[in-house]
């Protein structure tokens, strides 16, 4: 299951993106929201993960009712200041009513709320993942985590390596030291550094500067052999516990996208705290960060988007879900259990 107050967009044309359940229920939401491009009144729509099969086929482990508000997109107002801030990468917090005519609007309220009549959604900044050093690993990278919604910046003083054009277009590449850098631009605890020029002239200015500084997660790239010098040369940092090094879990790859697959990995790990049992290594702070859920087609007016919610995996001995939402656009859908489901 998404997380409470997910969204996905439902075209008039037929197209869809986004999710409010991972799989289960979309197509019955997708029905849903094309009723109501068509002129269907908009609703609260009450649907269950497998409701569709038949008698005699097995049930889905997760079967939780779930209430998808399915109403049109934003008006223009409202989504012109979401596309902004999520250009901008500044956070905003959307009101979506929960009782007709369902409308939208853009409030104050710095946190995710669900009242009885509206759903409150905070959209944050993107965290920040600063790559030092413009090489093939950082070009790789910097496309992976853009895929996970990092605002990737890669850093380089070296001329040659800032113009190779290696980076793709989602990162933005400046040359400069990375201490220098790192002075203009304070990271805060949702933010990552990752050291991987291979120059110890930039990278130990690199892991001075970030851990003088707030970043959740400081990472260096090299071998065992490496990073024990690297220890003894910065054996007088303060904070240098915080160094994660050799960066990467040990997941046994060996190419420069498994190491950056690896990397990425641990960067995620601390930032969600999990637990990564079976891996030789998870030297990573926990900054748990929660993620942008709104998605909002910005291609056309009166798409339908749609918001859904956490996973309800209903098992013995766990608690009851708590509410949820979601959102379709053109029509718009917000999602909650029902409350007999709670």
């Amino acid at each position: 299951m998404e997380a409470a107050g997910s969204t996905m967009a439902v075209a008039a044309d037929g197209t869809w993106r986004g999710s409010v359940s991972g799989g289960c229920v979309e197509s019955i939401v997708v029905e849903a929201s094309r009723s109501v491009l068509h002129g269907a009144a908009p609703h609260i729509l009450t649907v269950s993960p497998g409701e569709q099969q038949l008698p005699w086929e097995e049930r889905p482990a997760c079967t939780a009712a779930l209430e998808v508000l399915i109403a049109p997109a934003p008006p223009a107002p409202v989504h012109e200041a979401i596309t902004v801030a999520l250009a901008d990468d500044r956070p905003v917090t959307v009101r979506v009513g929960l009782r007709p005519p369902y409308r939208w609007s853009i409030t104050p309220i710095a946190e995710d709320v669900i009242a009885d009549d509206a759903y409150f959604d905070q959209l944050p900044s993107r965290r920040r993942l600063l790559l030092v050093g413009a090489t093939d690993l950082a070009a790789v990278m910097a496309d992976m985590a853009h895929l996970l919604d990092w605002a990737v910046v890669v850093v380089d003083p070296r001329p040659d390596h800032v113009a190779a054009g290696a980076m793709p277009p989602t990162a933005r590449v400046e040359r400069a030291w990375p201490d220098i850098w790192l002075a203009e631009h304070p990271l805060g605890p949702q933010d990552a550094v990752v050291t991987l020029s291979h120059d110890p002239r930039i990278d130990d200015r690199a892991i001075r500067a970030a851990l003088a500084g707030d970043a959740g997660h400081v990472a260096a790239l090299g071998s065992r052999a490496t990073h024990a010098q690297r220890m003894g040369r910065l054996a007088s940092q303060p904070g240098l516990d915080r160094l994660v090094g050799p960066a990467g879990l040990d997941l046994g790859g060996a190419s420069l996208a498994e190491t950056a697959l690896s990397i990425l990995a641990e960067t995620v790990a601390a930032k969600t705290a999990a637990a990564a049992v079976g891996y030789e290594k998870v030297g990573c702070r926990s900054e748990p960060q929660r993620p942008r859920r709104l998605m909002v087609d910005t291609r056309r007016a009166g798409t339908p988007i749609a918001r859904s919610s956490n996973g309800c995996r209903p098992r013995r001995g766990t608690p009851p879900c708590r509410p949820q939402g979601a959102t379709v656009g053109g029509a718009s859908t917000l999602r909650r259990p029902s409350r007999a489901g709670r």
